[in-house]
């Protein structure tokens, strides 16, 4: 069973660099990783996408993030997370130039491959094992190291047979470019089949799944995580406040201010399932239950949503995403020290019971143009 593999350990900090860090074992693996993760999707500025638009006020320029850097490793975090297609390559460039400058050994960096920005070029995007091996040698070139502790499939490709992507990365692991592999946005017969192809292959085995996961987000506890549990995989979850929706700073019919992630992705119309939620009696009574909690013990709404993530079964460190340097000092006072009651937990699940089928309208969206007419 996964808890078996469970661990943590406490840092020893000045009092003015309180609270702790915790860490844990990544999955069934020998990884230790702190279990606040420091998403850096917010670092940089790209004209591929609203998401890091310069006009977005979420996105950071690298000097701030710096500084953000700075501080989380102050406080004991270890464990950061990129992609290839954040900021059109602006995020690993700017943790890169950050790493260049600090004990490389210290840090446990991830990234992730499947999505491409170039859309004239054929093999611009998938995970093939011509683009695997093209874009990890230029993650690694942009991240300024000769590896990657966790390198991760960040969608499953429809057009790829999954034994040819698999394969790549075990030749990854082999030739030491990458320590660990593990994958994000998967479906539970998907993931799966991905463990038991490693098993039959004698590939190296996923450590980790990167899955939305929130109070909001609960479809995962469908499948996903029980595959996790029997399979000793640890679930690294993204957006675990929901884009801001779980850490109540809105009100109800209250405008939502234009310069905050919400409301900019109101006003170039992105995301709009988050507005859907927000209209939603299930939302509120959510909120309502978040803030009595969060009297109860003391602690931020934030903090008592990430609590809740850190107190379920396969989840090792969960991913924060910030653009303030008090956002990340607030999010780490979820890692240590306290906990939720049984009965706080089980007001919480009970007000938070799922009802939309992430991940598969996910999947469904991302591999509307992937088809292949010759894979079996």
């Amino acid at each position: 069973m996964y808890n078996r593999y469970k661990t943590s350990l406490q840092t020893e900090m000045s009092s003015n660099q309180s609270p702790k860090m915790e860490y844990n074992f990544l999955g069934n693996s020998g990884l230790k990783v702190s279990n606040i993760c420091l998403g850096t999707m917010t670092m940089g500025t790209s004209a591929i996408s609203p998401f890091f638009s310069a006009d977005n006020p979420s996105q950071m320029n690298e000097a701030d993030s710096h500084q953000m850097l700075d501080r989380f490793a102050e406080l004991g975090g270890n464990f950061l997370d990129t992609a290839d297609i954040y900021s059109a390559g602006g995020s690993e460039e700017i943790v890169g130039n950050w790493l260049s400058k600090n004990e490389r050994e210290r840090f446990i960096v991830a990234t992730k491959v499947r999505f491409g920005w170039n859309r004239t070029e054929p093999n611009g995007t998938g995970l093939s094992r011509k683009r695997i091996m093209s874009c990890i040698d230029n993650s690694l070139r942009r991240l300024k190291t000769d590896y990657v502790d966790l390198y991760q499939i960040h969608c499953w490709d429809e057009a790829v047979p999954i034994k040819e992507t698999l394969g790549a990365l075990n030749d990854l692991v082999r030739c030491g470019k990458v320590r660990y592999v593990g994958g994000s946005n998967l479906t539970g017969w998907q993931l799966q089949k991905i463990t038991d192809l490693c098993e039959k292959m004698g590939f190296s085995q996923f450590i980790s799944l990167q899955q939305q996961y929130n109070l909001l987000t609960r479809e995962n506890e469908f499948e996903v995580v029980d595959v996790c549990k029997n399979e000793g995989i640890g679930i690294i979850p993204w957006s675990p406040l929901k884009g801001g929706l779980l850490t109540g700073k809105y009100k109800r019919h209250a405008k939502v201010p234009e310069k905050t992630r919400m409301g900019y992705n109101q006003q170039v119309k992105i995301a709009p399932e988050y507005q859907k939620v927000m209209e939603s009696d299930r939302y509120w009574n959510l909120v309502k239950v978040l803030d009595d909690i969060s009297k109860e013990t003391g602690k931020t709404v934030a903090q008592v949503s990430l609590r809740w993530l850190l107190q379920k079964e396969c989840v090792p460190s969960v991913i924060i995403g910030a653009t303030k340097i008090s956002q990340v000092e607030d999010n780490i006072g979820a890692s240590t020290g306290w906990s939720l009651t049984a009965d706080q937990m089980k007001q919480l699940d009970e007000a938070s019971k799922p009802d939309l089928p992430y991940p598969y309208n996910f999947l469904k969206n991302m591999n509307a143009d992937r088809c292949n007419k010759s894979k079996i």
